[in-house]
């Protein structure tokens, strides 16, 4: 008599697979760290291509030795820092109790944001320092907006994100977003050649799809009754109800995925170094800054990415990575 069992068809890891509420991620999660910093940094994808380097992890078979690694490129403009967000504790975790807004934001943002005509920065700057000396205020966070258009990324309208910001004491994140409130931040300030960083994104969108390419579960038999694409049963008798790890049509991508230790290969500030012949297919030139990162990342050519500190970094390789050769090939046809 054969197996009576057999392994589950799927993952139920991400369960339940709805679509994304808006087309970037959301982080809510940031490593401790003494480093005075902001800890996350946003890039839109422009395209895969391959590097030689030598290979520095230690153990590896090709240590020492030149090795062809896939590389993913991102355009990483700089963003604006508009505004500090103070936390204080709440019976969940922490709650947002009061903002400061810089003096000059540009133009761009009011697409997204109401425009504020008597704003006392000043007063605002005081009453935020209150709040943090005397001890009501428990975390600050910066808000962050991109500037697409300084890219090759063709829109107008900037994504708000909030970045948390590391260092030793409250009192230390506090100075430090002063500081760069309403300046400009480029992705060398944040991150290193080398470090390794978690990307955070939406996945390619599939749309309604059916149990087999969704699950993955079998074609049933050819004789089958009422279709073949489908589960051969829903349930047992009892429970008489259909639970909930029953492979079933629905939605199939656009979800929110994180991909962790993704090692920085490279951070330039000349696109043509790095711009394939006739530029990335359905991307173009690299206009601005730029990094590389080793492998792959989630969602589609154009898609804002977040990069964040890595939560929970390998020990090693360490240091800056040696490349070797970079492919310009072109991708065109």
């Amino acid at each position: 008599m054969g197996k009576t069992s057999r392994p589950r068809r799927g993952s139920l890891a991400f369960s339940p697979r709805v679509r994304a509420k808006r087309p970037y991620g959301r982080v809510q999660t940031y490593p401790i760290s003494e480093e005075v910093r902001l800890q996350l940094f946003p890039a839109y994808k422009a395209g895969m291509s391959h590097v030689f380097i030598i290979d520095d992890r230690k153990g590896s078979l090709t240590y020492g030795q030149e090795i062809s690694v896939p590389v993913t490129v991102l355009e990483t403009p700089p963003v604006f820092v508009c505004a500090v967000r103070i936390y204080a504790k709440a019976e969940r975790g922490k709650k947002a109790i009061y903002e400061v807004w810089a003096k000059d934001l540009p133009k761009q943002i009011f697409r997204k944001i109401p425009k504020i005509k008597k704003y006392d920065f000043e007063k605002a700057i005081n009453k935020a320092e209150e709040l943090v000396k005397s001890g009501k205020a428990v975390d600050v966070r910066a808000i962050i907006c991109t500037q697409p258009w300084k890219g090759n990324v063709p829109k107008k309208t900037p994504e708000i994100v909030e970045a948390g910001v590391s260092g030793k004491s409250l009192e230390e994140k506090w100075e430090y977003c002063k500081k760069i409130l309403g300046t400009e931040i480029q992705v060398s300030k944040i991150f290193n050649e080398g470090e390794f960083v978690d990307v955070i994104g939406i996945t390619k969108g599939k749309g309604f799809q059916g149990p087999v390419k969704r699950w993955g579960i079998k074609i049933l038999p050819r004789k089958t009754r009422k279709g073949r694409r489908q589960v051969g049963s829903i349930g047992p008798w009892t429970p008489a109800k259909v639970m909930w790890t029953v492979p079933m049509a629905g939605q199939m991508g656009y979800h929110q995925r994180t991909e962790l230790n993704k090692r920085i290969l490279k951070i330039g500030t000349n696109g043509e170094e790095i711009t394939p012949k006739g530029g990335f297919l359905r991307y173009g030139p690299i206009r601005s800054d730029y990094i590389v990162v080793s492998g792959s990342v989630p969602g589609t050519t154009k898609r804002l990415l977040l990069l964040r500190q890595a939560i929970r970094p390998p020990k090693f390789p360490s240091g800056t990575p040696t490349i070797t050769y970079i492919s310009l090939k072109s991708q065109q046809g």
